[in-house]
C-alpha cells in the first residue's frame, strides 16, 4: 500500500527562503557513488565505517549515461538507471535503520518510474520509508524529447523540507547541487548567503566524483609523489564532507581506511572539469576557486578554505541538454602480430578504405583509425621506416566511422570483415558493431519576458524551447512529490536481508604479492619537494602532476607543480600555442597522415581549436581548456578514450627546458 502526495508546479527564479531554521550545526555528508559505474559495496562500507553521516548523495547521472537512458527509453526500457534496484537493496536497511536519506540522481529521464522502483525494493525488504521526487516538467511536445535542464539545489530543498523523506530522486541536478540541497536544508541558509553557497558548493564539486578525492585515480607507479601501494588502494574509502554553519568545510575519508586524502589529491578534484576558475557556473551560484587552499589536520582530513562567489555571483543563465540525432556509428578490429605487423594493419586500413569508396564514394573523412598498443591514443603519429615502432609484434588495428546513414554504417562494417579471406596475412579475433548515437546538444537558458505584454506565454515557451531558442528561468519548470510505502505483515520474511547487510564485516583486502609501493603516510608531500632543475630538457612527470576530463567537446587538464615555486617557470612554458602543438595529433584520422593530412589538420586546429590557460594561486596550479578538440564529445566521438582521460599522461610525459628560477 502506498500514499502520495504531490505538490504544486514552480519556475526556476530564485526565490528566498521564507524564515529558514537552523536544524543543526554541522551537516556530514557522504558520497556513495561518483559516477554510474561506481561500487554499491563500496558505498556500503562507507555507511558501516563513518558514525555520525546524515545524508548519503549516490551521484550517477552524466551526459553519457544521460543520452544512454534516453535510447533506452525510446526503445521501450527504463528511463532511470537500470541499477537502481540494486544499490536500494544493499543501502537502504542499514541507512533507514541510522536515519540516513539518500539522495541520488539515478531517475534520469524518468525519476517517477525510478520511485516506483525504489518503494519495489522497499516493499521487498519489509521497510515502510518515504520516497521523494525532485523532477523538471514541461507543458511541450519537447517535454517527450528527452529535454534535461541542469536544476539547482532548491528542489531538494522543498522535498526535505516537506516530506523528510528516506530517499530523495531527481532528474538532472547539477552535480554540486546534490550535496548542497541538505546544507541548505540542515543549516537554515538562504539564496543570498552566496559566501555560504560558495562554500558549500566547493563541497559540493569535491565529493561529487567520489574516490577521485581519496585516492582513486591518482595511484601512478614510478611517481614518488603518487606510488601508493595496491593493497593500500584495494581498501579505498569513498568520502564525505563536515559542514557547518558558517560554511567552514572539511573533507575525510574512514578512519583506517586505505587511499590517500592529501592537498595533491583536493587539488586534482578541485580544477576536475571546472573550465575558468574565476567562474565555476552552478545553478546556485558561480564560484570564484583560485584562491581555494587546503590544510591537513590528519591523514584522514582536511579543511578546506578560500572559495567565493564570483563577480557574476547569481547565474542568469542554466544550461539544457538536447538530444539531437548525431548518425550511426560502425567500427571494427583485427589483430596482427610478429614480424612486420604494423605494416600489414597499415595495408589493412587502406584496403577497408579503398573497398567502402568503390561502394559509397566521399566518405573516407568519417573513418578515424588507430592502432592499438601504438598511437591508439593519438599521442603520436607513425612513421615509415626503421624506428621504435620495428620491436612491436603484437597490435590491434581499430577502425571507427560515424555516418548520417545506417546503411553507410553496415557496409563499412561489412568491408571491415572482408579483411579475414582478404586482407594481410596473419589477421585475426576481427570483432565488429554498430549503433545509433545521440548527441547532447546544450544551449544556455537565460532570464527572458514576452517582449509584447499580451503575447501569449505558453505559445512564446513552445516556440522558443522547440527552435532551441535561449528562454529564461521562469520558463524551467520542476515539481516535487511523494509516495510512501506501507510495511505489511507479509513482508517481514524477507527483512532478514537488513541483518545480513548490516552483519557484513568490513575487510581489508590485503594480497602480499601486491604489496609494492607506499602507504599513504610514505608518499612524498609538496613540502618536501624541490624545485625541478634548468637548463635541462626533463619529463613534465619529474615537475608536476594533473588530471584531465572533458566538458561536451572541449578537454579540461591541469597541470599542478609538485613543488609550489616552479608555477612561475611553469607559465612560461604552458602557453595556448605549446599546448596546440601537444595535442592536435588528436585529431589524426589515420596512423600513418600524409603531408596533406597534416596540412589540413593544421588547418583545422587553426581556424576551430583554442587554448585557455588560467591560474590558480590557492594552490599554485594551471588549469587549460582546449575547445573543439575531442571529435564531437563523448556521446558521438571515434576516438577510443572518448572523454580524453588519458591526455593528462600524454601531457605530462612531454619533455620541457625550464628557465632558471
Amino acid at each position: 500500500m502506498e500514499r502520495n502526495v504531490e505538490d504544486g508546479i514552480r519556475n526556476s527564479v530564485i526565490k528566498q527562503r521564507v524564515n529558514p531554521k537552523r536544524l543543526r550545526d554541522e551537516v556530514r555528508i557522504g558520497c556513495g557513488a561518483g559516477f554510474g559505474g561506481d561500487r554499491p559495496f563500496a558505498a556500503l562500507k562507507l555507511l558501516q565505517r563513518v558514525e555520525g553521516l546524515n545524508y548519503l548523495v549516490l551521484e550517477c547521472l552524466a551526459e553519457r549515461t544521460l543520452a544512454d537512458r534516453y535510447q533506452e527509453m525510446m526503445s521501450g526500457g527504463d528511463g532511470f538507471d537500470s541499477r537502481i534496484s540494486e544499490w536500494m537493496a544493499l543501502l537502504l536497511p542499514l541507512a533507514v535503520e541510522r536515519g540516513i536519506c539518500i539522495i541520488t540522481n539515478m531517475g534520469a529521464v524518468d525519476p517517477i518510474g525510478a520511485q516506483a522502483k525504489v518503494l519495489e525494493v522497499a516493499s521487498g525488504l519489509g521497510l515502510q520509508l518515504t520516497v521523494a521526487v525532485a523532477r523538471e516538467v514541461s507543458f511541450t511536445e519537447a517535454s517527450n524529447q528527452g529535454i534535461s535542464t541542469y536544476l539547482g539545489a532548491a528542489p531538494i530543498v522543498e522535498c526535505l523540507e516537506k516530506y523528510q523523506p528516506n530517499v530523495v530522486i531527481t532528474s538532472r541536478v547539477a552535480d554540486a547541487a546534490l550535496f548542497l540541497g541538505p546544507m541548505v536544508y540542515e543549516l537554515g541558509w538562504n539564496w543570498d548567503d552566496l559566501n555560504l553557497l560558495a562554500q558549500g558548493s566547493l563541497a559540493g564539486h569535491l565529493l561529487e566524483c567520489g574516490c577521485q578525492l581519496t585516492g582513486g585515480y591518482f595511484m601512478h607507479p614510478g611517481d614518488r609523489y603518487r606510488d601508493i601501494s595496491l593493497p593500500c588502494l584495494l581498501d579505498i574509502s569513498l568520502p564525505y564532507a563536515k559542514v557547518s554553519c558558517d560554511g567552514g568545510v572539511r573533507v575525510a575519508k574512514a578512519d583506517g581506511s586505505g587511499g590517500v586524502l592529501n592537498v595533491s589529491t583536493c587539488a586534482q578534484q578541485l580544477l576536475y572539469e571546472i573550465g575558468d576558475p574565476a567562474a565555476y557556473v552552478t545553478p546556485d551560484v558561480v564560484i570564484d576557486l583560485r584562491d581555494v587552499t587546503f590544510q591537513p589536520l590528519s591523514k584522514n582530513e582536511m579543511r578546506c578554505l578560500g572559495a567565493k562567489p564570483s563577480a557574476r555571483s547569481v547565474p542568469d543563465q542554466l544550461l539544457r541538454l538536447l538530444p539531437k540525432d548525431a548518425g550511426w556509428k560502425g567500427w571494427g578490429e583485427i589483430s596482427y602480430g610478429g614480424f612486420e605487423c604494423i605494416n600489414r594493419a597499415k595495408a589493412a586500413e587502406i584496403m577497408v578504405r579503398s573497398w567502402f569508396e568503390e561502394v559509397i564514394p566521399g566518405l573516407n573523412d568519417r573513418i578515424v583509425s588507430c592502432i592499438i598498443g601504438v598511437d591508439s591514443l593519438k599521442a603520436t603519429s607513425l612513421v615509415t621506416g626503421p624506428s621504435a615502432y620495428e620491436a612491436v609484434t603484437d597490435i590491434r588495428l581499430r577502425m571507427d566511422g560515424l555516418f548520417e546513414l545506417k546503411e553507410h554504417a553496415f557496409q563499412f562494417v561489412r568491408e571491415f570483415t572482408a579483411l579475414y579471406t582478404n586482407g594481410p596475412a596473419g589477421g585475426g579475433g576481427i570483432c565488429t558493431g554498430h549503433r545509433k548515437e545521440i548527441y547532447l546538444g546544450k544551449e544556455l537558458v537565460w532570464n527572458w519576458t514576452p517582449q509584447h505584454p499580451h503575447e501569449p506565454f505558453i505559445e512564446s515557451r513552445l516556440k522558443l524551447v522547440l527552435q532551441k531558442f535561449l528562454v529564461g528561468r521562469e520558463l524551467v519548470f520542476w515539481k516535487v512529490g511523494a509516495k510512501q510505502s506501507m510495511a505489511t505483515d507479509s513482508n517481514h520474511h524477507v527483512g532478514c536481508l537488513k541483518d545480513t547487510v548490516r552483519n557484513h564485516a568490513v575487510r581489508r583486502p590485503i594480497n602480499p604479492q601486491m604489496a609494492e609501493g607506499n602507504d599513504d603516510g610514505d608518499l612524498m608531500s609538496k613540502s618536501d619537494a624541490s624545485p625541478a632543475p634548468a637548463g635541462e630538457e626533463i619529463s613534465l612527470y619529474n615537475i608536476a602532476h594533473g588530471r584531465a576530463g572533458d566538458k561536451g567537446n572541449d578537454l579540461n587538464f591541469s597541470i599542478i607543480p609538485h613543488c609550489p615555486t616552479d608555477i612561475e617557470r611553469l607559465k612560461m612554458i604552458i602557453t595556448p600555442t605549446w599546448v596546440k602543438g601537444v595535442v592536435s595529433s588528436l585529431l589524426n584520422t589515420s596512423s600513418f597522415p600524409d603531408s596533406d593530412a597534416l596540412a589540413k589538420r593544421g588547418r583545422w586546429v587553426d581556424e576551430h581549436v583554442s587554448v585557455e590557460v588560467y591560474e590558480v594561486r590557492g594552490i599554485h596550479s594551471l588549469n587549460v581548456v582546449v575547445r573543439n578538440i575531442l571529435d564531437g564529445g563523448v556521446n558521438c566521438s571515434r576516438r577510443i578514450d572518448r572523454h580524453g582521460k588519458t591526455i593528462s599522461d600524454l601531457i605530462l610525459c612531454q619533455r620541457v627546458v625550464l628557465p632558471p628560477l
